[in-house]
Order: structure tokens, then C-alpha cells, then sequence
């Protein structure tokens, strides 16, 4: 190999595992949640709000040795069945807090974000046929080229037929996301 840099490999593994292990000690519950693809500042907005309980992430199989993944292996009683539960993308949350009080802050909790591609929306929108004030006329190249049927009449960008940009229930393509 051409770098002179060591792995590091089984050095944050294992730290990672004994990170696991001791909060696994320190909280007296532990949660298992799915997400799909979380943003960073979001985590930190959530974390803002825990700030007496720990958020692991990392691969599931380190965080699943972390609990042991069997009864003989184990760190604390039936704590291996959670590395069975450990698949996709799931995170821990290790606190003190009563499993109602948990649930109900994460049935509650929401973030509003951009959309992506590949983001399944719940609703179909369309945009109105009509002048479009709220767009530069410099801005009207862009939007024929992502298909939006728009001509400039008096300088004022204008949608010259009803531009349906998605529809419910079904992924969302770049340009739909540019768009919007």
C-alpha cells in the first residue's frame, strides 16, 4: 500500500464494544430505534434534548458484541436477545427514563426536513397553472429544463398548464427534489 498509516481497526472496535458495555452499567434501560437516513444536526438536536441519556451508532455486529451475543456471553440478564433485533439502520439509546416516557417523546417527535430523492411523499402535488411571482425570470431555463412546462410573459415566469411535480406514494426523482 502507498500510505504509511496504521489500521485502526480493532482499536475503535473495541472501544466501541466497551462503550456499549459500559453504558449497558450506567442507564438502566436500554432502546433499540430504526431510522432512515439521519442528518447530522438533526442527531444533534435530539441529542440537545437527552442530554441525561447516551445515542450509540456504529455497525450492528460490533454494537451486538457489546451486549454478548449469547446467554453465556451476555453482560446482563437476556440482554443478548437485543443483539437479534440489531438489523438496517438502528441506533441505541441507553437512559433512565421509564419506557412510557420514551415511547411517548418518540411518537411525538418529528423534524422537518428537505426532501430527498427516493423519498416516498404522502401527498400529490401539483402546481397551479398561472404566473409564478415568487421565481426570478433567470430562474426559467432551469425550470424547462426540469420539465415544467414554463414561458416568460411580461418578464414574470409562467407555468402555461397545471405542473403535477409528484405523486403519493411514489420515490421521488432529482429533479422532482430540485422542484420542490
Amino acid at each position: 500500500s502507498l500510505t504509511k498509516t496504521t489500521k485502526k481497526g480493532k482499536i475503535l472496535k473495541g472501544n466501541m464494544i466497551e462503550r456499549v458495555k459500559s453504558c449497558v452499567d450506567k442507564y438502566d434501560r436500554v432502546f433499540v430505534f430504526r431510522y432512515d437516513s439521519m442528518r447530522q444536526n438533526k442527531m444533534t438536536n435530539v441529542r440537545e434534548k437527552w442530554p441525561c441519556s447516551r445515542f450509540v451508532f456504529g455497525k450492528n455486529k460490533i454494537l451486538a458484541h457489546g451486549f454478548g451475543l449469547t446467554r453465556e456471553t451476555e453482560i446482563a440478564d437476556g440482554i443478548h436477545k437485543l443483539a437479534k433485533v440489531l438489523k438496517g439502520q438502528c441506533g441505541l439509546l441507553f437512559t433512565n427514563k421509564t419506557q412510557k416516557e420514551v415511547l411517548n417523546w418518540m411518537e411525538e417527535f418529528g423534524e422537518e426536513d428537505y426532501a430527498r430523492p427516493g423519498f416516498v411523499p404522502s401527498e400529490t402535488i401539483t402546481i397551479p397553472e398561472g404566473p409564478l411571482p415568487d421565481f426570478s425570470h433567470a430562474i426559467e431555463p432551469q425550470l424547462r429544463q426540469l420539465g415544467m412546462p414554463t414561458a416568460l410573459q411580461k418578464g414574470v415566469v409562467t407555468l402555461r398548464m397545471e405542473f403535477e411535480v409528484c405523486k403519493k406514494d411514489q420515490p421521488l426523482t432529482p429533479n422532482q427534489v430540485r422542484i420542490l
